[in-house]
């Protein structure tokens, strides 16, 4: 690795609109990063009309992810209600594990709740899993308008200006909580918190103004409204649901007072579900140890209680989880339709021993395939597609964004025939379209990027999958996980219940070299005769964003030809000396210099544009239009409407690596300013730095720290349930 001596004039900085931050409670998974209180990463922030600037609907492929997520919903709802008895999350409980599982059960009935949460989570063997039921979707067809209606949300900014709330929140409000919306919010206050970016304290600011004295800490609704937004948080966070103990823990931090109390409300309303799952002890469990007997035999004595995991999650995403965990075991337990056979397969691409040639073979003869590699194995699911399309099967590509599908088109021999995103295919803007029955018209699937995939989306692909058709997923299991809740993939990979190919087909490269060592948890110095690979000191964040600015605007160009348009600059987060914010300020001045006329963005500046959250892809500004602005992105032209503009656009000169997770740049600039040390994880490092195709500059400020985060710090776990809701109906591991 080499040092970069060069240097430039610092850039004033320019301001930049952005929006505030919401508190995360329990902490974002990803630490360094504040990727979701951006707007363009997910959060809704306040919108702003602009001057000049009329009115539009919501983008139509928005509209339809929204609409599929609804249809999926919808259908989970109506196989929750089809079954003749309450889902089962535990086994034969004892103890205060069973109290607890008998009030759940009293109040699924109807009946108020009896029982407590204990004041220990303990662990224990889970319930047999019901058997797989995988109804036909039903096809999901792009809405028109999903929004709320215009008097919905006349009546909602009513209420929120009788409790001296901001009116601009009234669409998103209006959108959260549905029919009736003003009523629900006048009667309980606290339901503000369903809408993105809404805080407890602004939550609590708001019931005083409408309620006066009666607004307090320990109000019933209060607890539930906060109970519900934890949950949220923890999604946000990656987990489908918390433990016991650590939400209970939250709220206390939340001021409310009988947190156990709160809970028990919580399940009597509905609003929670609360689960019971074992936790592998290495034990015989009480159940399975025979009673003793014999002389000296203790007769009284009672079997051990077994131990649970005492679990809380929202409706929402356990029943997901349940759909993705029926349908993944359907695809494991049953063999692919009828097709080509063995030879065909062979003869199409499977012989010989390399990894796309394993790939094949797995997939020929299984019905769910896992394979692991970084962006040089992406050639491999390529060469699967290709082999399939070549023996007479529709086979598809999705990949998580419009960068990565451009890149796995070019692989198919540039033609984007087979290639398609996740959201395109699910809303039906993308892809093969529905069959007579509203399954995907598809035999094969393959999902690249698959760590982004979180339970929602996974199950709507697996939901809409027709019966035989084959599902591989493919992805690096080394890059930040998905946005959304649940660790689809890392949980797969873990139950080896099917074929797992991981590829030997390593990313080229001193780049590549580097990345590797930092996924083997290794910061190691890499021999880069090029300049391939540059580390830049620096002493504070101050010249962290100087040296950035002149990496970007003038070494790179000079070294290696690349314009600053085509270098990714990739930080930890929105806020600090040295985040998005302020880098984006900084290269907007040296790039492309402007006022900012059109809701702070002038033609010619580089955006990041996230149409839905956990998706975000890179835009140029083409100019302003009657109805808002004109981008044009990898996946073509695209019109953002006003009223989008501050909830979907900001400037993206800078990004997080969590937005740029999909995304790859001829060059990377790569910031780690001094603050960041202690937040810094391997697997935030390993997807910055594999950012970059031929060169990587990192600007390195935290010294020592660096090397020991991807050493000491694996990225951090999620709480999940689906490996537990896997394993009653999967076989014994098995591998390709």
């Amino acid at each position: 690795m080499s040092t970069d001596p060069a240097a430039a004039p610092a850039d004033e900085d320019a301001p930049a609109p952005q929006a505030a931050a919401p508190e995360d409670a329990p902490p974002p998974e990803h630490g360094p990063e504040e990727t979701r209180g951006e707007a363009g990463d997910g959060e809704t922030p306040a919108p702003s009309g602009e001057e000049g600037e009329a009115a539009a609907p919501a983008l139509s492929e928005a509209e339809a992810e929204l609409a599929a997520q609804r249809e999926l919903r919808r259908r989970i709802e109506e196989r929750k209600a089809g079954r003749e008895a309450p889902v089962e999350a535990g086994g034969k409980l004892q103890g205060a594990a069973a109290d607890l599982l008998a009030a759940v059960k009293a109040v699924e009935g109807g009946a108020a709740p009896t029982a407590y949460l204990p004041e220990t989570a303990p662990a224990a063997p889970r319930r047999p899993a019901p058997e797989p039921a995988r109804p036909a979707p039903a096809p999901v067809a792009p809405a028109a308008s999903t929004g709320p209606s215009d008097r919905a949300v006349d009546e909602v900014a009513a209420v929120l200006a009788d409790g001296s709330a901001p009116a601009a929140l009234a669409p998103a409000v209006a959108e959260a909580l549905g029919d009736g919306a003003a009523e629900t919010l006048r009667e309980d206050p606290w339901q503000l918190l369903h809408a993105r970016g809404v805080r407890p304290e602004q939550a609590d600011g708001f019931a005083r103004a409408l309620l006066g004295a009666e607004a307090r800490p320990d109000d019933a609704r209060r607890g539930r409204a906060v109970t519900g937004w934890l949950l949220e948080q923890a999604a946000l966070a990656g987990h489908t649901a918390l433990e016991a103990e650590a939400l209970r823990a939250a709220l206390g931090q939340r001021a409310v007072p009988d947190p156990e109390a709160t809970l028990r409300e919580a399940v009597a309303e509905g609003d929670v579900l609360v689960f019971q799952d074992p936790l592998d002890t290495g034990a015989p469990t009480a159940q399975a140890q025979a009673p003793a007997s014999g002389p000296g035999a203790d007769e009284t004595e009672e079997p051990a209680e077994t131990p649970v995991r005492v679990l809380i999650g929202l409706e929402r995403y356990a029943l997901a989880e349940e759909s993705l965990a029926d349908g993944l075991a359907g695809l494991v337990n049953t063999r692919p339709a009828a097709g080509p056979g063995a030879e065909e397969w062979q003869g199409a691409g499977g012989e010989g021993r390399g990894s796309a040639a394993e790939l094949i073979r797995a997939a020929a003869g299984h019905g769910l395939v896992l394979h692991s590699g970084g962006e040089a194995a992406r050639a491999e699911p390529a060469a699967l597609l290709t082999a399939a399309a070549s023996l007479g099967l529709r086979a598809w590509g999705a990949a998580h964004g419009p960068d990565s599908r451009a890149r796995l088109a070019t692989a198919l021999s540039g033609t984007e025939g087979g290639a398609t995103t996740v959201a395109g295919l699910l809303s039906g803007a993308e892809g093969p379209g529905r069959d007579a029955e509203g399954s995907l018209a598809l035999d094969l699937l393959v999902v690249l990027d698959a760590p982004q995939l979180d339970v929602e989306s996974a199950a709507m692909l697996v939901e809409a999958l027709p019966d035989g058709a084959r599902l591989v997923l493919s992805g690096d299991p080394g890059v930040l996980g998905s946005a959304g809740p649940g660790r689809v993939f890392g949980d797969l990979l873990a139950a080896r219940a099917c074929p797992v190919v991981v590829s030997r087909t390593p990313d080229p490269g001193p780049v590549g070299e580097l990345v590797s060592g930092v996924g083997a948890g290794e910061l190691t110095a890499v021999d880069a005769p090029g300049h391939e690979v540059a580390i830049v000191p620096v002493r504070d964040p101050a010249e962290a964003v100087h040296r950035t600015v002149q990496l970007v605007t003038e070494s790179v160009p000079r070294a290696f030809q690349v314009p600053p348009e085509q270098t990714l600059v990739v930080t930890p987060g929105h806020g600090g000396a040295a985040g998005t914010r302020v880098l984006n300020a900084a290269l907007k001045e040296k790039c492309n210099p402007g006022p900012g006329r059109f809701a702070g963005f002038d033609p010619g500046d580089r955006v990041a544009y996230s149409p839905a959250p956990g998706r975000t892809e890179l835009g140029q500004v083409l100019g302003a239009e009657q109805e808002g602005l004109r981008l044009r992105c990898a996946g073509g032209e695209v019109l953002v409407a006003r009223d989008r503009v501050a909830a979907t656009l900001r400037h993206g000169w800078a990004v997080t690596a969590h937005q740029a997770v999909t995304l790859r740049a001829p060059a990377a600039v790569v910031v780690v300013p001094g603050d960041a040390g202690p937040a810094l994880a391997r697997d935030w490092v390993y997807t910055a730095f594999g950012r970059a195709e031929r060169h990587l500059s990192v600007v390195q400020g935290v010294g020592p720290a660096l090397a020991t985060a991807v050493a000491e710090r694996p990225a951090k776990p999620r709480t999940t349930r689906l490996p537990l809701l896997l394993r009653p109906q999967l076989p014994a591991p098995a591998t390709a």
